[in-house]
């Protein structure tokens, strides 16, 4: 992998302004926590981790609880479903960062078996339909890899009008 730099200084407004691009190849560890939540994913499945004095079920996980500061060993599956508790809606396109094209939604979605929120895109969704407490589905990827974006997006749950 080679290492490459761009860098340039370009004068705007009377102002020098330098622009550069700096690429690093590196080699990260995820962790035991994290490692056993990213091989969940890539078997399209969603574990928490519980605190035993606390009985919060963290997903993400984390190793230690926040509450008790005791450390995390009891392993959970929890839904791929859940509420979706609070959103945003991202209007402009930054393609180096963003994982999708502009419109596109951020939300936290608590997910049933859980007692906190994952930070996730919201997908295949009307976002002028998007609300506060409305049930969602995690999509996972056609072929996983044992990352955080093996879950694609979570999308809107279909109910059925029996009206």
């Amino acid at each position: 992998m080679d290492n490459e730099t761009i860098f340039e200084v370009v004068e705007r407004d009377g102002l020098l302004v330098h622009q550069g691009v700096i690429r690093v190849p590196y080699t990260w560890a995820a962790g035991e926590v994290a490692s056993k939540f990213y091989m969940g994913l890539r078997d399209k499945k969603i574990y928490g981790i519980r605190c035993p004095h606390c009985d919060i079920v963290f997903v993400p996980p984390k190793k230690v609880c926040h509450r008790c500061f005791d450390n995390l060993t009891e392993w959970v599956e929890v839904s791929d479903e859940g509420t979706l508790e609070t959103f945003t809606i991202v209007y402009y396109s930054e393609p180096e960062l963003h994982p999708m094209k502009a419109p596109f939604a951020y939300g936290i979605i608590k997910l049933d078996g859980a007692d906190t929120g994952i930070t996730h895109l919201i997908g295949e969704a009307n976002l002028n339909r998007l609300r506060e407490g409305m049930r969602l589905k995690a999509v996972f990827r056609d072929e996983p890899q044992g990352n955080y974006l093996d879950i694609k997006c979570f999308k809107p749950i279909e109910r059925a009008n029996h009206g």
